[in-house]
């Protein structure tokens, strides 16, 4: 039971997304593995895929060829069907507003919402949460999973529990008991290189790293430091927030074959140019900052950035920087594999509205 003061947090993440809306769509993909990305034979990545796809080993940011080698059989999606995606996730946020205006979206499939206070009246949380599970798969015929608990941080861990179509309830009685258990891995921020590092130190799971001290904590992992001491110990007091502010506006392409020519280079930047000055029109905002961001065909990646005297937005102005940016790599001694753009420092009004549109951010 929860205690008066404590939040009531709902974190819904739908099951296998994108491969699930076109295993609904497509009667014959239905229980055979499913992957959606790139086609086997290009540069590509697995956006997602379903869980039969997954029993082979495959997985989200994959590379499609590996996939491909990994289960032969699957039926590679590498056209997105973005509108229908868009249009699920539409019709599952309006079902989530029917119980509070504190939903805060993280992408098309997944959101936090803060039922504390919500438009039904209903003090459970949980019977809150299954009611919205049992509605989505009624209006879209598609499963969803939910975490429930007093803070984001463990409603967001609790969600992947028990997928998929499953529910894991995590009160504050049981908080401690249940972040202790964690295998390090699934700390958010948690990545391959910071578990390396965390495992060298004899840290395994949510219990070993409460073993620690914030100042030990800051000085192996700085800023990230007192976000691990606080999770360790089930403490996460951000807000669900009903609106995001974007630090950036981005677009990068994999290339299909590995370039040199930086007549090429130059060509492909100017079309990413073209595309962002499009999306700060919408936005009608300005940026202080440009980036570039290159990945060679060994895989190093680089970025070069360059913050401005006057803000910008225009495609031509972006190009000019990016120009002096690019002879501060090693562009056209090195085959190439990608090329990306970002502006950041954005200032004008409308940026801040969210835009789940997945191929905007700028991916680090």
């Amino acid at each position: 039971m929860y205690s008066i003061g404590v939040r009531k947090i709902i974190h819904v993440d739908m099951d296998a997304f994108f491969a699930a809306v076109e295993q609904r769509n497509h009667p014959e993909y239905r229980g055979k593995p499913v992957v959606v990305g790139g086609s086997p034979d290009s540069r590509g990545v697995v956006s997602t895929c379903s869980y039969e796809a997954r029993k082979f080993g495959i997985h989200s940011a994959m590379p499609t060829k590996q996939a491909y080698k990994l289960c032969p059989q699957a039926i590679f999606v590498h056209d997105h069907h973005f509108s229908d995606y868009k249009e699920v996730s539409e019709q599952i946020r309006e079902i989530f507003y029917d119980y509070t205006d504190l939903v805060e979206p993280l992408s098309l499939d997944e959101a936090f919402l803060d039922v504390t206070v919500n438009r039904k009246n209903n003090p459970s949380a949980t019977r809150i949460a299954e009611e919205i599970r049992a509605r989505i798969k009624e209006k879209t015929q598609l499963t969803a999973s939910a975490g429930v608990s007093y803070n984001k941080f463990i409603a967001k861990i609790a969600s992947d529990v028990h997928k998929p179509d499953g529910i894991t309830v995590v009160p504050p009685a049981e908080a401690a008991d249940f972040v202790a258990q964690l295998p390090i891995r699934k700390f958010w921020g948690v990545g391959e290189v910071t578990e390396k590092k965390m495992r060298s130190l004899g840290i395994h799971t949510g219990a070993d790293l409460r073993k620690f001290e914030l100042y030990q904590l800051i000085e192996w992992f700085g800023k990230s430091g007192p976000y691990f001491y606080n999770a360790a110990r089930g403490i996460d007091d951000r807000p669900v927030e009903n609106s995001r502010v974007r630090k950036s506006i981005g677009r990068e392409i994999t290339l299909a074959r590995d370039i040199v020519d930086r007549i090429e280079v130059e060509r492909i930047l100017r079309e990413i140019a073209g595309d962002i000055e499009k999306t700060m029109a919408r936005y009608q905002a300005l940026a202080s900052t440009v980036t570039l961001k290159v990945k060679f065909h060994d895989f190093q990646c680089v970025t070069r950035s360059i913050s401005l005297d006057h803000p910008i937005h225009r495609a031509t102005d972006m190009v000019s920087f990016v120009d002096g940016l690019v002879t501060k790599t090693e562009v056209g001694k090195k085959p190439l594999r990608l090329l990306g753009i970002s502006l950041s420092g954005l200032s004008g009004g409308g940026f801040d509205e969210y835009d789940p549109q997945p191929e905007l951010p700028f991916d680090s």
